[in-house]
């Protein structure tokens, strides 16, 4: 399995099919997100699908750990996807997405930990829940020492990086809480450079590399981000 230099700019793009994921390789991609079902945000993907990934490529996959709407997650839920991640061990996921958020909008650390379990000392992502955060200074405090958690996906708003790219700059505590930022949420071409200017360079894209969710990844695409980020 190959591995970004840390010196390098992460690229990870959405992959919904084995064709997205060897197109996501092809075109210099460091990372995949493995999901089903956009047109829900995200949804986790079926555990022959990531098998048939793994098989595919040689890039690390991250997998989604999420089953329904919205980022809360009740006793029930969570036995279900305590179990869907066994599946998905054996099916050969060894990284992950999760993410939690209580009624209240903090950070849920009882589900969040419950998960991160499971997953046996993987490394994994917290995702945009933590842009949908009643107060986001203190979800990213919340984020701080957990087991494992290597990366933290936002926009810096919950209506993506257009409006919060300008918060990002403007804040510190996402500096502070000793994980990578991975920039997603609406990316353009255009929100690049002002992203390496602050200090990121781990990017995440899904509909800037192909023509909507129905339609596939393109490698020429792919490549053109790989290029504007390493520029």
């Amino acid at each position: 399995m190959t591995v970004s230099s840390p010196q390098r700019g992460l690229l990870e793009i959405i992959a919904l099919t084995v064709a997205d994921a060897v197109a996501a390789q092809q075109g210099g991609a460091d990372r995949i997100e493995v999901v089903a079902q956009m047109d829900r945000d995200g949804l986790t993907p079926d555990p022959d699908l990531v098998a048939e990934m793994r098989a595919a490529v040689d890039i690390p996959l991250r997998v989604m750990v999420r089953g329904t709407d919205g980022f809360t997650a009740d006793e029930a839920e969570l036995t279900r996807l305590v179990a869907t991640v066994g599946e998905l061990r054996e099916a050969g996921a060894q990284e992950f997405v999760l993410g939690f958020l209580t009624e209240k909008g903090e950070v849920d650390l009882e589900a969040t930990h419950a998960v991160v379990d499971a997953i046996g000392g993987s490394p994994w992502t917290f995702h945009r829940a933590v842009d949908h955060a009643a107060d986001a200074r203190q979800a990213w405090a919340a984020l701080r020492g957990l087991p494992g958690l290597d990366t933290v996906l936002t926009a810096g708003s919950a209506r993506g990086l257009e409006d919060g790219l300008p918060r990002l700059a403007a804040r510190e505590d996402w500096r502070e809480a000793g994980v990578r930022l991975l920039a997603g949420g609406g990316l353009k071409h255009a929100h690049v450079p002002g992203l390496r200017s602050i200090g990121v360079n781990a990017i995440h894209a899904g509909g800037l590399v192909r023509d909507g969710w129905t339609a596939p990844v393109e490698i020429d695409r792919v490549r053109a981000l790989r290029a504007l980020l390493d520029s």
